[in-house]
């Protein structure tokens, strides 16, 4: 996502109902493998692989009836299988094909007591049936999760909105397949992640049916709903499909045009496009900042203007795809490790369309830091400030760094580097100073040691 327009800080989605930035934070879980930033998301005692969602909902009534078929692995023995899910009736679970002896519904958690326990080691199965009005969830970053445009929905999850709709288990790190199969009223279209396979008359409207091949962290998985037209762009290799209000059809072609020339530089700075294909969703509401998922992005009317006035926010967005989608962080503490990459794609395309260089970019931004204060350390923001303004900026300063002191030969390659060897998997901090060092022939620790003023401290170093 991009923040830049909206300030440090400002992580919430809709300019007509903003959420409370409510900067408390939850004691910490007992658990002492959770992300201390999300503690009470995520169980690291097993790990999924696969989702199989069908979906009916009813945008008049914001009614959603679901079922969720989870497919996972135990990583020591479970008598309890606890999953992510908010605000929710569970009507019935079963794993591996019988009824659970228990479940029950907490803030935030189901946890299902399965008729047997499952094995370390054993692949298993939780079907969940469960119903309700889903809203966005309050958290220390604004309201996150589902949530009702004035005419449809919108689903921006990051970093723990996913259990607003749908069970899971909540970590950047747990990555599966994904199948979707949701039914809304005929008027509406439906885009989730991944293709599309295909949409049929149903009995409450129409169903559409989306797959994604590659494995995905569950804050990337989204569904959109609204009045939209469809418009393929040409000029790629890579299907863009552009889905928007009718009365924005052209200023959004125009706008969004540039697109298959943007996705050409990346793949050619960063390594091939990661998915089958990108998807652009401009919603008729007004939102306050763009957001990304997986091979999609999302757009508010107010971003539109026919004039190319959004284009360092779509570069934002874009780059996303390589950093954060298929390369995402382990822990949310590192998120410089995508937004810092996508700022930075920000001045190499400025760069590639004779703007201002990334030199220029770079000088400008630091000077900008100055008359911030010197309080946050990129390398471990906390939780509060992981959607600061300032990580933004200093992560991409600290990759210009690395540019200026390794060249640009080995600063690409180091960049194509990380989206080879992480390519739907996660990344650390460390696997980006080792690329860089294998790409550069140096040593890890003289690439760190160009980072670290930037990461490490509060300070401003000079460039």
């Amino acid at each position: 996502m991009d923040i830049g327009a909206a300030g440090a800080g400002a992580v919430v989605r809709r300019a007509r109902r903003r959420g409370r930035l409510d900067g408390t934070v939850k004691p910490a879980s007992t658990n002492p493998d959770a992300d201390p930033y999300t503690p009470h998301s995520g169980d690291r005692r097993w790990s999924t692989h696969h989702y199989d969602l069908r979906l009916e909902y009813r945008v008049a009534t914001n009614r959603l009836d679901g079922t969720a078929t989870i497919a996972g692995r135990a990583h020591e023995d479970l008598d309890r299988v606890v999953l992510d899910l908010h605000g929710m009736t569970v009507d019935r679970v079963d794993v591996d094909g019988k009824r659970a002896k228990k479940h029950t519904t907490a803030t935030h958690k189901l946890t299902v007591t399965p008729a047997e326990p499952v094995a370390a080691g054993t692949e298993f199965t939780v079907h969940v049936r469960y119903r309700g009005t889903p809203h966005p969830l309050r958290s220390p970053w604004g309201q996150i999760g589902w949530e009702e445009l004035t005419d449809g929905v919108i689903v921006a999850a990051q970093p723990t909105g996913a259990p607003s709709w749908f069970p899971c288990n909540d970590r950047p790190d747990d990555k599966a397949t994904y199948r979707f199969e949701i039914t809304a009223e005929a008027a509406y279209d439906v885009v989730a992640n991944g293709e599309l396979l295909g949409k049929e008359r149903a009995r409450a409207g129409t169903t559409w049916t989306y797959a994604t091949t590659e494995p995905m962290a569950t804050y990337l998985a989204t569904v959109q709903i609204g009045r939209y037209r469809t418009t393929k762009l040409r000029g790629s290799d890579t299907p863009v499909t552009l889905h928007h209000p009718a009365d924005l059809g052209t200023a959004a072609k125009t706008d969004f045009g540039r697109v298959p020339d943007m996705l050409a530089l990346y793949a050619d700075r960063f390594g091939p496009y990661p998915f089958a294909s990108y998807g652009v969703v401009v919603t008729d509401d007004e939102l306050e900042i763009p957001l990304e998922a997986h091979g999609l992005a999302v757009f508010g009317r107010n971003h539109v203007d026919g004039e190319h006035g959004t284009d360092r926010l779509i570069a934002h967005e874009l780059a996303h795809q390589w950093f954060g989608n298929s390369v995402t962080v382990t822990r949310w503490k590192d998120i410089w490790l995508h937004e810092g990459f996508a700022c930075y794609a920000e001045w190499l395309w400025s760069e590639h369309r004779g703007g201002e260089s990334a030199d220029t970019l770079a000088a400008t931004y630091r000077d900008g830091l100055l008359e911030q204060p010197e309080d946050l350390v990129v390398a471990d923001p906390g939780p509060k400030d992981m959607f600061d303004d300032r990580v933004y900026k200093r992560g991409a300063l600290a990759l210009h760094a690395v540019r200026r002191s390794v060249g640009d030969d080995a600063f690409f390659a180091g960049l194509r580097t990380i989206t080879e060897r992480h390519r739907y998997g996660s990344v650390a901090p460390e696997d980006v100073h080792a690329a860089f060092a294998d790409a550069a022939g140096t040593a890890v620790d003289a690439v760190r040691a160009v980072t670290a003023p930037w990461l490490d401290e509060p300070t401003v170093p000079e460039l």
